[in-house]
């Protein structure tokens, strides 16, 4: 089963760094159960289930998580596990297969799809620790970035057309007086949107509203 090294290990290594649910799928009992309680030990939430259809059918909890996912399953294996969750767009858990009878095919079609590590039964439990504490670290750290994006998407949602106008070129580094002439409309009503827009923004500065813009994949109008 695993390779235990249980008294080496340092009984904080994730609990004071990262936090997150586990979801472990193995239709071994023993080791599933195994899994389960190590990763306890260290004040990880665990989901177990015997089957990809049992996870699939389980509700998810938010925040970070990643997958502790067997290769070979009955029913549903893990590799096609994997690519049903990339089919449905929620291929962004991390995953960690692990698998007694892996091979150099199997774990390059696992790490093509995009798994974040392939662990080899019997395997150290300092490794699998480390695997899933790096795979819960990558799912938070992914998190905080679709939130960030979440309040750009909606102060950008909350322009008004010409103020978005304004805006683009503003970031496309034209001036007030360029931006003026090329809209059509006055200088100190481009001066009124543009303060008005880069309040909404949360910006002071044009190269922040051009790291902005370019998050939200707004490409600046080129200058004439």
């Amino acid at each position: 089963m695993f390779k235990t090294d249980i008294a080496r290990r340092p009984a904080a290594t994730a609990a004071n760094t990262v936090s997150g649910v586990v979801y472990v799928v193995d239709d071994d009992d023993l080791i599933r159960g195994a899994l389960a309680s190590l990763l306890r030990s260290i004040d990880l939430e665990v989901a177990a289930f015997g089957s990809a259809e049992q996870f699939l059918a389980a509700p998810k909890v938010p925040g970070p998580a990643c997958l502790v996912l067997d290769v070979r399953l009955r029913g549903q294996s893990g590799l096609a596990l994997q690519k049903s969750l990339l089919e449905k767009g929620s291929g962004a858990m991390p995953i960690v297969f692990m698998s007694g009878h892996g091979d150099v095919a199997m774990t390059v079609e696992a790490m093509k799809a995009g798994a974040m590590d392939f662990l080899t039964k019997p395997f150290r439990d300092q490794d699998m620790i480390d695997a899933v504490v790096a795979a819960l670290e990558r799912d938070a750290q992914r998190l905080a970035i679709d939130s960030s994006l979440g309040d750009l998407r909606e102060r950008w949602a909350s322009l008004t057309p010409r103020e978005r106008e304004v805006l683009v070129n503003v970031a496309a580094g034209l001036m007030n007086k360029q931006i003026a002439s090329k809209m059509g409309i006055a200088e100190v009503t481009v001066k009124i949107h543009r303060g008005q827009a880069m309040r909404k923004m949360n910006v002071r500065a044009v190269a922040d509203l051009v790291r902005k813009t370019d998050a939200l994949g707004v490409r600046p109008a080129h200058a004439n």
